[in-house]
C-alpha cells in the first residue's frame, strides 16, 4: 500500500499547472492533501471523482484557505472532519478515515508565523491532536500526515541557528514533536533515512528550492504497533506544482 502526503497550496492551482499528473499516472492507494484553499463546489468533476478513488473534502469555513482532502481506492468505514473544538473544525484542518485494520489521519497543522495568538492556537491544536490520536490507538493502529509546520531537528532545515527564534523551529514546537516520539509513534522517513538536505518546502519568494535551502516540514507518522508494516517512507522532492514537495510511505 503507497501512501502519498502533499501540500498542495491550493488545488485549483497545481490542476492549472497540471501538477497533479503523476497522481492520475502513478495510482497510489491513498492520495492526501492539505491547503487545498477551496470549496468541493469549486472543483472540477476530475478533482472530486477521479476514477477509481473515493474522495473525501473538508474545507475552511474562510473561502481560499487552508483545506484537506482524501483520494483513497479503498472505502473507509467511516469519515469524520471534527476534532471536537469548534476554532479548529472551522479551518478544514482534519480529515480522518477508518479502515478496518487502521485509523489515518490527513492533517494541515496552523502556522504560528503571523502573530502571537496564531502560536498559541498552534500550540493547543498540536496538543488537542496527540489527545485524540492516543485515544483512537486504544482501539486500532493509527497513522497521521500532513504539514506539520515544524522541523523537527536541526538536520531538518538548512539554517537551523538562524531560526531557532522564528515559528517552525521554536524549542516549545519541536517539544510537541518530542512528544509524539515519546507516545511510540515512528517519524517514518527518519526511521530509514538519516541524511541531511532532505528537505519537503522552500520559500517561493527567495527561489530557494533551486538551491535547496529549505525545511522538512511534511510527515508521516505510524503509531509503533504498524513498523513491522512499514517498508520505506520517502520524498518526492522532483514533484513541482506546490512550495512543497509529497512525502509519502509503503506499508503492508
Amino acid at each position: 500500500m503507497k501512501m502519498i502526503s502533499w501540500n498542495v497550496n491550493g488545488i485549483r492551482a497545481v490542476e492549472r499547472k497540471n501538477a497533479l499528473d503523476w497522481f492520475y499516472e502513478q495510482e497510489p492507494d491513498i492520495l492526501c492533501l492539505q491547503e487545498t484553499k477551496a470549496m468541493k463546489e469549486q472543483l472540477s468533476k476530475k478533482l472530486t471523482e477521479p476514477p477509481g478513488y473515493h474522495a473525501f473534502f473538508h474545507s475552511a469555513e474562510k473561502k481560499g484557505y487552508s483545506g484537506t482532502a482524501i483520494y483513497t481506492k479503498k472505502k473507509p468505514v467511516s469519515v469524520s472532519t471534527s476534532v471536537g473544538v469548534d476554532e479548529f473544525d472551522a479551518e478544514g484542518r482534519v480529515l480522518n478515515v477508518e479502515f478496518e485494520d487502521f485509523s489515518l489521519f490527513n492533517v494541515y497543522f496552523p502556522n504560528g508565523r503571523a502573530k502571537p495568538e496564531r502560536l498559541v492556537y498552534k500550540l493547543e491544536f498540536y496538543d488537542r491532536f496527540l489527545k485524540i490520536i492516543d485515544k483512537v490507538r486504544k482501539e486500532k493502529p493509527v497513522i497521521f500526515c500532513g504539514d506539520l509546520n515544524t522541523a523537527h531537528k536541526p538536520i531538518d532545515l538548512a539554517h537551523p541557528k538562524e531560526n531557532e527564534i522564528n515559528s517552525g523551529f521554536l524549542p516549545i514546537e519541536r517539544e510537541w514533536i518530542d512528544k509524539v516520539i515519546e507516545h511510540d509513534y515512528i517519524d517514518t522517513f527518519r526511521h530509514f533515512d538519516d541524511s541531511p538536505e532532505m528537505y519537503s518546502w522552500w520559500d517561493y519568494k527567495t527561489r530557494a528550492r533551486e538551491r535547496n535551502v529549505g525545511w522538512r516540514l511534511d510527515y508521516f507518522f505510524v503509531s509503533e504497533e504498524l513498523l513491522p508494516k512499514l517498508k520505506n517512507a520517502f520524498i518526492m522532492s522532483d514533484i513541482m506544482g506546490s512550495d512543497h514537495c509529497p512525502v509519502g510511505i509503503d506499508i503492508e
